[in-house]
C-alpha cells in the first residue's frame, strides 16, 4: 500500500477483530506489524467508544513477538521500565526512549555498513551464532559445577562425589577461553576502525 500523509484508520471491535478501513478488510496483529516495518503510520480505536488504542494495540504487536521467541527486550531493561512507572523520571522516559530509538535508527545503516566491511556481509549471522555456542559452552561448564541434577539424594550425591570431570569438558572450557579471546580480537579491531 503506498505511504500517504494520512494515517490508515484501524477499528477494534468488541470481538477483539481488528478492521483496516483503508483496504475494507480485516488484519490481524502480525498484519498490523508488517505494517510498522514498512512504515506505515496508522491509529487504532475502539470502534464502540471511539477512544484512540494505538498504544495499547502497539504494545500487545511487541508483546505477541516477544512470545513467539523474538526476545528483542532484555529482562533487566522491561524491570527498569517497570519501575520508573510511578516514579518522578516518568515523565523523562518516553522522550529519552524515543530519542534513543531515533538515534539508533539512523546509525543503523552506517552499523551495518561498518560490521560488514569488518567481518563480511554476514557478520551479523556470525555474531549471532558465536553467542549460542558460547551460551552453550557455558551452560556445560556450569554442569561441572553442579554435576548432580537437581532431585538425586545425598547417597548417590556422597557416591559420586568421587568422579572427576570427562576430558570434553576440559576443552569446552578452553574452547570458551579462545572463543572468548577471539571476540576480544575483534572487539578491538572494531574500535580501532574511525
Amino acid at each position: 500500500m503506498a505511504k500517504t500523509s494520512e494515517p490508515t484508520i484501524i477499528k477494534k471491535y468488541a470481538n477483539r477483530r481488528l478492521y483496516n478501513t483503508g483496504t475494507s478488510t480485516y488484519v490481524t496483529l502480525e498484519d498490523l506489524a508488517v505494517m510498522v516495518k514498512g512504515e506505515e503510520d496508522f491509529v487504532v480505536y475502539d470502534a464502540k467508544s471511539g477512544d484512540d488504542i494505538t498504544r495499547s494495540v502497539l504494545t500487545q504487536i511487541i508483546f505477541e513477538q516477544e512470545a513467539k521467541g523474538t526476545n528483542l527486550l532484555p529482562v533487566s531493561f522491561l524491570r527498569q521500565l517497570i519501575g520508573f512507572y510511578g516514579d518522578s523520571m516518568q515523565g523523562l522516559v518516553p522522550s529519552y526512549l524515543e530519542y534513543s530509538m531515533t538515534s539508533l535508527t539512523k546509525e543503523q545503516e552506517k552499523l551495518r555498513a561498518q560490521m560488514s566491511e569488518a567481518f563480511g556481509a554476514t557478520a551479523f549471522d556470525a555474531i549471532e551464532d558465536q553467542v549460542k555456542r558460547n551460551t552453550e559452552m557455558f551452560e556445560r561448564a556450569m554442569k561441572m559445577f553442579m554435576p548432580f541434577p537437581t532431585g538425586e539424594g545425598s547417597a548417590a550425591a556422597a557416591a559420586g562425589s568421587e568422579k572427576k570431570p570427562a576430558q570434553p569438558e576440559s576443552s569446552d572450557l578452553d574452547d570458551m577461553k579462545r572463543q572468548l579471546e577471539e571476540m576480544q580480537k575483534t572487539i578491538s579491531k572494531l574500535t580501532d576502525k574511525p
